[in-house]
């Protein structure tokens, strides 16, 4: 057998294993998509959003920060140890009459051992002090600060997720669209052919029949990657991984929600209720505790303290079980009375007292802010709202010019420029009637969040 010959066989072998081995081992099955409903992605939302994530652990911050602020008025306790050796003894000179020798002068008398160690126990305890209890009354307002942000950021995540799955629905439903308007024309088109073989259509008709279809699938490619484009974008804003494929479970339907129709009650109940809100109010409260913190700084305090003490010194000939451990205690009170601290103190109140007025300042022009959110967001609410009475009317009649005008086309008593404005009237009426449908439940997923009804589970009342 030549070198050729064999390599041809070997070579058609090796593809035959191949193809074997292919058949064999037959190709992962693809993941199925995960169905979720707009419930679904917020739940999902609330427990690997990670902006979600970060408020939770703000809020733990804050209740460390309270159990930090209770030191000041808890007794502290302390224990400590010291060991110290002597390279060279330490002396004392005492007179020399005390050791009957009046005119030896002084004598150098060695005082300590090779080995020295000291134990002591030391507890002090504040009695009054009121910056201390300034700083428990602050900190509990920033426990309440806390939780009102992570109302806000949950409130946020909530509508956000919301739009980012009306978003996927509008997109999913224009695709729809899209596509019943190709299968339309895929109609027309067989209609027009039949015309074209019985002598009623001109040939420039079968034409624009083709056209007609071509020039839509542009649109059906930009429908799909918009389709695309929102699911990731609702993947994201879930926390979900890419590579999850999802299907939307709910659809883009117009459902009469209950919300105020006046303003003025609009606007209370934002002003009772948002998180935003609550938590600049609770802040101009936590300033005030701060000023009275600064002040604290130039009353007196006082406190209690106590002391427990063992020492003991040995050389190192003295056996260890051998030493002796004499115990000392004291107790005392201690009162201190800040007298010219240059300026410092009132330079601290002032400063509080400064910040305070900001904060009052910010909270009303907050006030005017979300008047003006509560407003905007109340009118984009009932404009959508009468575009989809219009809209809903509208399609219907639309719907019913297509088939009168399709049914005179295959009677040839029609024209294709007829045809083609119907088509273009009736994609027209579904479009905007989705866009009234998609807008009014954008605009009241905003409502909702402007007048702060969206609560975590947790914090609910």
């Amino acid at each position: 057998m030549s070198l050729h010959r064999l390599f041809t066989v070997f070579a058609a072998a090796l593809v035959f294993a191949c193809s074997v081995r292919a058949e064999a081992e037959p190709l992962p099955a693809e993941k199925p998509p995960m169905t979720i409903s707009i419930e679904d992605a917020i739940r999902i939302g609330m427990k690997q959003n990670r902006d979600i994530e970060i408020a939770r652990l703000d809020r733990q911050m804050a209740g460390q920060k309270v159990r930090e602020s209770w030191a000041e008025v808890l007794p502290h306790l302390t224990s400590g140890m010291t060991y110290t050796r002597s390279l060279k003894p330490t002396v004392m000179f005492l007179p020399g009459s005390i050791f009957g020798m009046p005119d030896a002068g002084s004598r150098a008398i060695e005082v300590s051992q090779d080995n020295s160690s000291m134990v002591s126990l030391n507890l002090s305890q504040n009695i009054f002090k009121l910056s201390a209890i300034a700083g428990i009354k602050a900190s509990s307002l920033v426990r309440k600060i806390s939780d009102e942000s992570f109302r806000q950021t949950n409130a946020e995540v909530v509508t956000s997720i919301r739009r980012a799955y009306y978003d996927a629905l509008i997109a999913s439903e224009k695709c729809k669209l899209v596509e019943q308007s190709i299968a339309r024309w895929e109609q027309s088109r067989t209609d027009t052919n039949a015309l074209f073989r019985q002598g009623v259509a001109a040939d420039i008709d079968t034409l624009k029949s083709w056209l007609s279809v071509e020039n839509l699938k542009p649109d059906l490619v930009r429908a799909q990657s918009s389709v695309a484009i929102a699911s990731t974008r609702l993947k994201m804003v879930m926390g979900v991984d890419q590579d999850t494929p999802i299907a939307l479970s709910d659809s883009l339907v117009f459902h009469e929600a209950e919300f105020p129709k006046d303003i003025a009650v609009a606007y209370r109940e934002a002003i009772e209720k948002r998180p935003d809100v609550r938590s600049l109010s609770l802040q101009l409260d936590a300033e005030k505790h701060k000023v009275t913190a600064a002040r604290s700084e130039g009353m007196p305090s006082l406190s209690a303290f106590g002391a427990l003490d063992a020492q003991t010194q040995f050389n190192d000939s003295q056996p260890l079980d051998q030493t002796r451990w004499p115990v000392s205690s004291s107790v005392g009170l201690q009162f201190s009375l800040p007298i010219f601290s240059g300026f410092g103190t009132s330079a601290r109140i002032e400063q509080a007292k400064i910040t305070r007025m900001q904060t009052r300042t910010r909270f009303e022009d907050l006030k005017s802010q979300v008047r003006a959110d509560v407003e905007v967001r109340l009118t984009n609410l009932i404009e959508a709202r009468k575009r989809i009475d219009l809209q809903s009317k509208t399609i219907s009649v639309a719907e019913r010019s297509y088939r009168i005008t399709r049914l005179r086309l295959r009677e040839g008593i029609g024209s294709r420029l007829e045809l083609t404005d119907s088509e273009l009237q009736l994609n027209t009426a579904k479009t905007n009637y989705l866009q009234s449908v998609y807008d009014y439940l954008v605009a009241y997923a905003e409502l909702e969040k402007s007048l702060g009804r969206v609560v975590p589970p947790d914090l609910k009342s």
